[in-house]
């Protein structure tokens, strides 16, 4: 029986060891740096804690909308996710991308907490440069990007005007959740904690017009991910459901891509006008 209790005690240290590392099982950052080319520019970096976080302000190639700031998902770089950047700079959007640690040329590991504070830190830091000021900000958060994009909005409602989740997941626990058997959601769910979600941050963004887009294809975040945090969602809110795999929307339907995002820029002038 002490055998059995010994064994059982280290196991069970094994594992809560195994998941207080668990942050590290979310993220899939790359060095790759594609060249950026045909797009103008500008890379700006912070320097947070003993880290350096790279970000690039990609401008507009009309006078200028609105500020796009844009959180990427779990894989690639910003160098990865220039046509997005393309995409809306032709619309007169200029876009604020920025790397979590570890991924391009930012250096460090991520985890979710040094995610979210230099999310916060960045944010506050641009909010008195030129480039950004008198200009509407829209977040744009894509798959992981979501829980991120979310939870600086909740932070900053009154500074931002709108709010796009891509692909949205509900919490890093959910996510957890899909790659374990029955039997062992339960763990999951008591161990692999989220400091932060969109299912919980969303029900706080209260005069934010929302956009929710999700694929019923998607193979990666499953579709009731999303509807899950739309649900809990306050008006005003959107929800295109387009058919296509993850993250498809911006590349397989551009035109309705800048409708929607256009659409929702005008929204939050009315919405303001009548709050």
């Amino acid at each position: 029986m002490k055998k059995i209790t010994l064994l059982f005690v280290i196991n069970f240290i094994t594992m809560l060891s195994c998941f207080s590392q668990f942050d590290e099982k979310f993220y899939f950052p790359s060095k790759e740096w594609q060249n950026i080319e045909g797009i103008d520019f500008t890379e700006i970096y912070f320097s947070i804690d003993n880290d350096t976080i790279n970000t690039i302000l990609f401008k507009s190639t009309d006078t200028t909308k609105a500020t796009i700031i844009y959180f990427h998902g779990t894989g690639g770089n910003i160098s990865s996710n220039t046509y997005i950047a393309e995409l809306l700079t032709h619309e007169g959007f200029q876009v604020f991308m920025i790397d979590f640690r570890g991924y391009g040329k930012s250096t460090g590991k991520p985890t979710h907490l040094n995610i979210a504070n230099d999310a916060q830190v960045i944010f506050d830091k641009i909010k008195s440069m030129n480039e950004f000021k008198n200009l509407p900000i829209i977040i744009i958060g894509a798959s992981l990007g979501t829980q991120i994009a979310t939870k600086i909005t909740r932070d900053n409602e009154t500074e931002i005007s709108a709010l796009i989740l891509d692909g949205t997941m509900s919490s890093f626990t959910d996510l957890a959740k899909l790659s374990v058997s029955e039997d062992q959601k339960d763990i999951i769910s008591t161990y692999v904690t989220s400091p932060y979600s969109a299912e919980e941050d969303i029900k706080y963004i209260k005069s934010t017009p929302k956009l929710f887009i999700h694929s019923k294809f998607d193979k990666y975040v499953p579709f009731n991910q999303g509807n899950t945090v739309f649900s809990n969602a306050t008006e005003p809110k959107t929800f295109w459901e387009y058919e296509g795999n993850h993250l498809d929307s911006a590349s397989k339907f551009p035109k309705e891509y800048i409708q929607y995002i256009c659409f929702l820029l005008e929204e939050s002038k009315n919405y303001k006008k009548t709050d």
